[in-house]
């Protein structure tokens, strides 16, 4: 990677150094042919026109070539390094970020980010090398144009891009902001599209995202003022320089110490020099940007580890799978509530377990805490035994695994869909396990089967199916815990009792946690917990508690 930034470079310089070197020679070559000298006088000169013209082309090509292809590279490498960190931090670490600006966080953020590579690098070192070699030829030439060349110059590097910078800074500190707040707006009302139209409140939802997008023209145009301003400033000191070389060299052409053929190089070598250093106002505006835009990616990246492997894991156990808990205790935040607070479960191999209760007792949050999305803030659990931190978080998902409340589908096909739980799944294999879970019938009178593609989210699937699928990628991960979180929520009710049943009938002699809010068939499960505000209420099996009238009696008069 370095080799191909230092080509970029290289090739920058040569390219910038050959449009200079151009009209120099061009200046030199017009000059000495109204001296009417023979053709051989000029012929170096003549070859070297042309060399220079083709070399202008073939450098540049060869700077955009490698510089994009170095800032590509690396992109590639970020953006891999990226989602292995978001991998990490979901869910729990991303509670407080929003989908639709997280998408732009990593979209248009980190595409932005290249110009700390291409603009970063290549502009600044060709300035150097270029304005250095102009003024080291002018030098040799004229020494007065060399000083007031020079300095110049370096006012164009310095002076006009801490102007720009200035007045381009309340546009680069908000627009990237301001390209997170529109995504998520957006991403807002097209996710709540058929909500705003039941209720009447599309003009909410397109005000909002047109309040987004006028804040992000507004800042827009204001970046655009300030490159304006920097490409004005860079003509107006490039013509003062020139104005300033042509009076000290005609006056010294006037006194006899420059000849007319040096008065036409140094002029037209000070009127070039000044490519070398034009882009670097802009340059400075597209990296404030990046820079702007790294910053917010790193915000994401440095957020803490919900969750953090120990540094040498412990290898499965190859038996059953056993799970205790003890006393366990969990916050989200150092200063937060109690999600759980003292709670006990064990989940022998085998034995199927419903937790109810009311919405925010901390279900949820004991299903994260089993699949290793948050950690203990006390307490003990263990897995056969062996504290369930001492295992790598994604070892432990291969065995404990199951429906989640909301599963995702992806905007694909079925199958595909399904070989996201495993994916050399044969089609024999994914056959099999969308039977199991009530759904081949339906795949099979599609003209594609398992090809047939679902739309985004699922788009073309009723609830039913979309849960069901998600029950046949349980089936396939096939692992030794089933956590059932709300399988059934939001269905109809024929539906809901339906895909409860195949649940039941499908997890038989499996350990299974069942999370729900539907108290029907749980007279089939071993124990019933209730949970409220964090704490085990009572226990025990559907019959016993219903007969002590305590919070699941009442919560079964009230379904």
């Amino acid at each position: 990677m370095r080799a191909h930034l230092l080509l970029a470079v290289l090739a920058g310089a040569a390219a910038t150094g050959c449009g200079v070197a151009l009209l120099a020679i061009s200046g030199f070559l017009l000059a000495r042919a109204s001296q009417h000298p023979s053709i051989v006088a000029i012929t170096v000169a003549i070859v070297a026109v042309r060399a220079f013209s083709l070399g202008r082309g073939v450098f540049r090509y060869g700077e955009r070539v490698t510089s994009h292809d170095a800032a590509f590279r690396i992109l590639a490498d970020v953006r891999v390094s990226i989602f292995s960190r978001l991998e990490r931090l979901a869910p729990a670490g991303l509670r407080s970020f929003r989908s639709g600006e997280l998408v732009a966080r990593f979209v248009s953020d980190v595409d932005a980010t290249q110009d700390l590579f291409i603009r970063g690098l290549v502009p600044p070192v060709t300035a150097a090398l270029v304005g250095a070699g102009a003024v080291a030829a002018t030098l040799l030439i004229f020494a007065p144009a060399a000083g007031l060349l020079a300095a110049a110059l370096v006012l164009a590097a310095t002076a006009i891009p801490v102007i720009v910078i200035a007045a381009d800074s309340r546009s680069r500190r908000r627009t990237a902001p301001g390209r997170g707040e529109l995504a998520a707006s957006l991403a807002n009302i097209l996710g709540g599209a058929a909500d705003l139209h039941a209720f009447g409140a599309e003009a909410t939802g397109v005000a909002q995202v047109t309040a987004a997008d006028a804040s992000l023209t507004r800042l827009a145009r204001r970046s655009a003022t300030a490159s304006g301003l920097a490409t004005g400033l860079t003509a107006l000191l490039s013509g003062l320089a020139l104005w300033g070389v042509l009076v000290l060299a005609v006056a010294a052409t006037g006194s006899g110490a420059l000849g007319r053929v040096p008065l036409a190089v140094v002029t037209l070598t000070a009127l070039a020099s000044f490519d070398a250093v034009s882009p670097l106002a802009g340059a400075a505006l597209q990296l404030g940007h990046a820079r702007t835009s790294a910053d917010r990616i790193g915000a994401v990246l440095d957020t803490p580890e919900p969750v953090t492997d120990p540094v040498v894991p412990r290898p499965l156990p190859s038996g059953p799978i056993r799970i205790q808990i003890r006393n366990a205790r969990v916050r989200y935040t150092a200063d937060g509530p109690l999600a759980l607070d003292g709670v006990d479960l064990d989940l022998e191999p085998g034995r199927r377990i419903a937790l109810v209760g009311p919405t925010g007792a901390g279900k949820s949050t004991l299903a994260a805490l089993l699949l290793r999305f948050c950690e203990l803030s006390s307490g003990t659990a263990t897995l056969c035994g062996h504290d369930l931190g001492s295992y790598a978080a994604d070892d432990v998902r291969t065995v404990i695994g199951g429906c989640p409340q909301d599963p995702h589908i992806f905007a694909t096909t079925i199958g595909a869909n399904l070989r996201v739980a495993r994916p050399g799944a044969t089609d024999e294999e994914l056959a099999e396990a969308t039977d199991r879970a009530r759904l081949l019938p339906w795949i099979r009178s599609l003209p594609a089967g398992f090809d047939t593609p679902v739309g985004a989210r699922g788009a073309a699937m009723s609830g039913g199916q979309q849960q069901r699928l998600a029950l046949a990628r349980a089936i396939l991960a096939n692992p030794a815990v089933w956590i059932l979180d709300e399988p059934a929520a939001g269905l109809e009710a024929e539906t809901r009792r339906a895909i409860m049943a195949d649940l039941l009938a499908v997890t038989a002699g499996r350990s299974t946690l069942l999370i729900t809010h539907d108290l029907d068939c749980l007279d089939q499960l071993d124990e019933i917990i209730v949970l409220d505000s964090g704490r085990v209420a009572e226990c025990g099996t559907h019959a016993g508690l219903l007969s002590s009238g305590g919070p699941y009696g009442q919560l079964w008069d009230a379904r």
